[in-house]
């Protein structure tokens, strides 16, 4: 239970942070503020933080839980590109309304400059081990095509995803990222194809 309650405390922290961080912009946000939205203590938050620029890492964590809130909207009866399109769309939709282009731009220049973890490609993430679920079986029932292992299919996957972020990010955010990846994804996806 006591690691249940860890992971919620740093989970509040996280969604409060990520909430002000968009609402004000991460200049203005203060750790007081995350602390008072999140209902904490300053000695939670310096637990799992060292201070506000910690935060920068945990977008990932907002993407992973995303991703298990839509688990349960994936159907059966989808076939796996549809379930890949699927969570694009949402997470990339969720992207554009509650993540200030700001914030993702620092993050992807904080990954491309740490010694340390890097985040986005943890495979260990729940977004990983999804797309792993996904392509497994979408490969065992016959959907997509065999000529690449799951990792490989995975890895493929998740760089045209940063790619599309990244281009979005690059063009400060003037067109739609959710409507222009609804548009090119499947054809890139088609490429998993049997």
């Amino acid at each position: 239970m006591a690691k249940k309650n860890s992971r919620n405390t740093r989970g509040k922290i996280v969604s409060a942070a990520w909430k002000l961080f968009y609402e004000q912009g991460y200049e203005d946000t203060t750790v007081e503020e995350i602390i008072e939205l999140s209902g904490t203590s300053k000695g939670s938050f310096y637990h799992y933080f060292d201070g506000k620029d910690a935060l920068l890492s945990t977008l990932s964590t907002l993407f992973d839980e995303k991703y298990e809130e839509l688990v349960d909207e994936l159907r059966p009866e989808m076939s796996a590109i549809e379930q890949l399109l699927f969570l694009n769309v949402e997470l990339f939709g969720m992207i554009e309304n509650s993540i200030s282009l700001d914030l993702l731009a620092r993050l992807y220049s904080t990954q491309l400059v740490t010694s340390g973890e890097k985040h986005l490609l943890d495979h260990n993430r729940i977004y990983y081990k999804l797309l792993r679920k996904i392509i497994a079986r979408g490969q065992a029932d016959g959907q997509l095509s065999t000529r690449l292992n799951v990792n490989e299919m995975v890895k493929l996957y998740a760089l045209c995803e940063r790619a599309l972020l990244y281009d979005w990010c690059l063009c400060s955010g003037e067109y739609s990222l959710r409507l222009y990846s609804s548009q090119v994804l499947p054809g890139f996806l088609s490429s998993f194809l049997p």
